[in-house]
């Protein structure tokens, strides 16, 4: 197991300002750093992210998105669909750059849009074609996707750790897995624990964010976050663990991701407090 930060925390673009972020989390003890790909025109500037990362002593797992319209793997326009090929392309692209072993994301349809109905075959089997060509090029990377389904008030494609196994079971790529989120999980799932396994069963439980049920510090709430883990362990997990959590500062992100108001004081105390959360979890299994 590897605890990693995603670095949502503090920016939706990682720069150079950031890179003493990374120091900090290694004197912790963060095995890793998660960076926002939402920007592709540079790719060289996450080939410069991975190694500051490195020299620091951290591995790198990527985060990314659908932008918009032009860009949904769901849309009825053809040409909108390619654009989520094009788009995800150059995102393997940056996070190869980065060095990312994972790709994990709702990048399945643009956040926020909904059509005022459940999902549709039609829709999971346009996500699933635009999949399987991004799979494919990840794989060749040395990378893994990871499809990270949202609660129903974010997106309707992928609510569920059923919906995500049967959905992965479905784009039947090898390098094509789903991530269980402890948020989305305490929204959306009767059992947020028990679900865990639902996913795992399938062997593409390829990645794990540890999100309070608030956004704020791991373990101040009330989402089965030590429960969740101590699962994970006995199931035999071995990926990452990595803490999500946002704050209302951050331009852009914060109506995006509907935090409008302060969860903490201090964003170490969520990095602080969130690891020793998870390697107490962890090492006591319960």
């Amino acid at each position: 197991m590897k605890v990693g930060m995603n670095m949502l925390l503090w920016t939706g673009h990682v720069t150079s300002e950031h890179l003493q972020l990374f120091d900090a989390l290694r004197r912790v003890g963060f095995d890793g750093v998660e960076i926002p790909v939402f920007d592709v025109s540079n790719p060289g500037h996450y080939r410069m992210l991975g190694q500051a990362a490195r020299d620091s002593g951290l591995e790198c797992t990527a985060v990314g998105l659908l932008p918009d319209e032009a860009h949904n793997a769901i849309s009825p326009v053809a040409a909108h669909r390619q654009g989520a090929v094009a788009h995800l392309t150059e995102v393997v692209h940056c996070a190869h750059e980065l060095g990312a072993s994972i790709l994990m994301g709702p990048y399945f349809q643009v956040l926020g849009e909904f059509t005022g109905a459940g999902p549709t075959e039609v829709e999971l089997e346009r996500a699933a074609d635009v999949h399987r060509i991004v799979a494919a090029l990840a794989q060749s990377a040395d990378m893994r996707c990871a499809i990270e389904p949202l609660n129903r008030f974010e997106a309707h494609l992928l609510n569920t750790m059923q919906q995500a196994a049967l959905y992965v079971q479905r784009v039947g790529h090898p390098a094509f897995g789903a991530t269980h989120d402890t948020f989305h999980a305490h929204i959306e799932e009767r059992d947020p624990v028990r679900s865990i396994a639902t996913l795992h069963a399938t062997g593409k439980l390829f990645h794990v964010h540890v999100s309070e049920n608030d956004r704020g510090i791991p373990g101040r709430g009330h989402a089965r976050i030590r429960e969740s883990i101590a699962t994970l362990r006995k199931l035999g997990y071995d990926g990452w663990l990595t803490i999500e959590a946002f704050s209302s500062t951050v331009d852009g992100l914060s109506a995006t991701t509907r935090v409008w108001r302060p969860f903490f004081e201090d964003a170490g105390d969520v990095y602080r407090e969130g690891y020793a959360l998870i390697r107490s979890a962890w090492e006591s299994g319960a």
